[in-house]
């Protein structure tokens, strides 16, 4: 008997809050797994607490909730070891013993990249071409004993015939696919829904549900990191939304970049990943009046025009509306 499979995938070019929406999703699954590197961070803000997670799923928030590291994934055992002790999820973490370990040279490989393609430096690239040439690179079973080091693939599949419900949860967004996104100004992995089941270890007969997050205002990591459509600048954003407002990226601490909403890179993203259903977040920062709104009822006329007409373009029902910076802030129209 098979639960609620669910990927969560980012639609522009990361940072587009699937963090949050993992976190608010937390309590409906039994297990979750992350893919990708820690090039990536997934902010969760939960009772005045503001957690930023590079290698822990999401959904530790709920306790009951098991969570994995898949195969496909990259490690540094430093990040890992403050995240577990941070979230104190020791003993209901299951890393798989192929999940590959980044190591310090890693880093220093990397470090060119940061100033010529606005890479985060962390050696994930570097990490994963010594993966691919199959030669003195490290695994989760060679280093990380004090973790349960666990077949992940197994558990996971287990639990999905067994009736469980998993959360697979995906890194960046679309427009940074090594095979989809603006090339050379990508990361050093697939970033499709396809590409995530597959490092979890999970068939893709087996998906029931693909949730696409998507933000209201698209941004890009500081630096040369490439196109960004309609780029604006924080200073503007704030002038619209009547506060001082700016962003930097959970990894780098860099401020991001920021543009006007792009309909095209979000149907493009769209054709390949499938989704079911759509997760619009940072609608405040069209709407100020509509922030910390939790009932669609709530919102202003405005506001309701703009969701729906974009429902109405891109042909896929948008269902959870973010409205502000903690994890409950959302309107839920499932």
């Amino acid at each position: 008997m098979q639960g609620k499979i669910t990927v969560v995938v980012g639609g522009q070019f990361g940072s587009e809050a699937k963090g949050k929406v993992v976190s608010y999703l937390a309590n409906e699954y039994d297990i979750a797994v992350r893919t990708g590197s820690p090039n990536a961070g997934h902010t969760v803000v939960f009772e005045n607490n503001i957690y930023k997670l590079q290698q822990i799923p999401a959904t530790f928030l709920n306790n009951n909730c098991t969570l994995c590291i898949g195969a496909g994934a990259l490690i540094d055992p430093k990040i890992l070891k403050r995240e577990v002790e941070i979230t104190q999820t020791k003993n209901r973490l299951f890393i798989d013993p192929m999940a590959g370990i980044i190591e310090a040279q890693h880093a220093v490989e990397e470090n060119l990249l940061s100033q010529t393609i606005g890479s985060t430096g962390k050696g994930c690239g570097a990490a994963l071409i010594d993966r691919i040439r199959r030669q003195e690179f490290k695994f989760a079973k060679n280093c990380l004993q004090e973790y349960q080091i666990t077949d992940t693939t197994e558990l996971i599949n287990k639990g999905i015939d067994n009736g469980q419900t998993v959360l697979v949860e995906g890194t960046q967004g679309f427009g940074l696919s090594i095979y989809h996104g603006f090339y050379p100004y990508v990361t050093s992995r697939d970033t499709t829904a396809a590409s995530f089941i597959t490092e979890a270890g999970i068939s893709p007969r087996l998906v029931t549900d693909i949730i696409l997050v998507v933000r209201t205002y698209p941004i890009r990591v500081a630096g040369n990191s490439g196109p960004l459509p309609n780029e604006i600048s924080w200073s503007e954003l704030s002038k619209r939304i009547g506060k001082n407002i700016q962003e930097t990226s959970t990894v780098t601490k860099k401020i991001r970049r920021i543009a006007e909403f792009d309909m095209e890179i979000v149907k493009r993203a769209i054709i390949v990943n499938r989704p079911t259903q759509i997760a619009l977040q940072f609608l405040n920062y069209l709407f100020p009046e509509d922030e910390n709104v939790v009932a669609w009822s709530e919102l202003t006329s405005e506001a309701k025009h703009y969701v729906t007409n974009m429902e109405n373009q891109l042909g896929i029902p948008i269902t959870l509306i973010g409205t502000g910076q903690s994890h409950d802030a959302m309107i839920d129209r499932r």
